[in-house]
């Protein structure tokens, strides 16, 4: 079972891997042999989270803004001048923005709708020629990180956050049936409450937010850590197009 799970030799893609989910997923991949490859649009942030991670195996930054779909191939296009397949794409970075509906602004909606349902399609499409390369040794992944509130609302003013998961939940679904036949395996998680920058009521607020969980906790690292892992390795290669909720139960008692 040890070699299921193994990443060994395997080459992945983190957006938003500087901090966060995304770090934390970074890790998990690099702790089971990967060599990773983190994207973020703060290139000091991303190199500095690159020489950390490095402790745990081959990390390397990859700065770009992929929020349009000439960053996505710019982002692409880099990758492929320093490796010649991408085994294991995860589509992660991600924005929130919360305000009254009567007020919510054109700008905020456009950003989070860009960055978190456009930049999986655009960054996949991009990343094709990478992904079919990989395919002809072993099954290629493809991971979107989407959200609990994707699945149930909130009482939170996030318009464009919520309709965006939703939105990648079911993208997932279109995405692996148009791939799966090239071996390229499309999945998504959906989170629950983890400590992060973008959810500062977890972080900043923990046992209040564990409350809420029937699991009496908040996401760990090591939570997230083997959702990734079990979907980019062997294991997952039977999974198609399905949403690993990873909330501690969080969902079933939200409205």
């Amino acid at each position: 079972m040890t070699q299921v799970f193994s990443l060994e030799g395997r080459i992945a893609l983190v957006t938003g891997g500087s901090r966060g989910i995304g770090r934390m997923m970074a890790g998990g991949l690099l702790k089971h042999g990967a060599t990773v490859y983190i994207c973020s649009r703060k290139a000091k942030d991303c190199e500095t989270t690159a020489r950390e991670l490095s402790s745990l195996g081959p990390c390397h930054a990859l700065p770009a803004d992929i929020a349009t779909v000439e960053g996505a191939r710019t982002l692409a296009q880099t990758l492929a001048g320093r490796e010649s397949r991408l085994d294991i794409l995860v589509n992660n970075a991600g924005a929130a923005w919360s305000a009254p509906f009567e007020r919510f602004p054109e700008n905020g909606w456009d950003k989070v709708v860009d960055l978190n349902m456009k930049a999986p399609f655009f960054l996949t499409q991009a990343m094709l020629p990478l992904l079919r390369e990989s395919a002809k040794q072993r099954c290629a992944k493809v991971i979107n990180i989407a959200s609990i509130d994707g699945l149930s609302t909130t009482a939170w003013e996030t318009f464009p956050y919520t309709a965006s998961k939703a939105g990648l939940i079911h993208l997932t679904k279109r995405l692996a049936l148009a791939l799966v036949g090239e071996r390229i395996v499309v999945n998504c998680i959906a989170p629950g409450a983890f400590a992060s920058d973008m959810n500062v009521l977890a972080r900043d607020h923990e046992q209040a937010m564990a409350s809420q969980v029937p699991a009496g906790r908040i996401g760990q690292t090591e939570d997230i850590e083997a959702a990734v892992v079990y979907l980019a390795s062997r294991g997952g290669d039977y999974v198609v197009g399905s949403t690993l909720v990873i909330d501690g139960g969080w969902t079933h008692t939200r409205t």
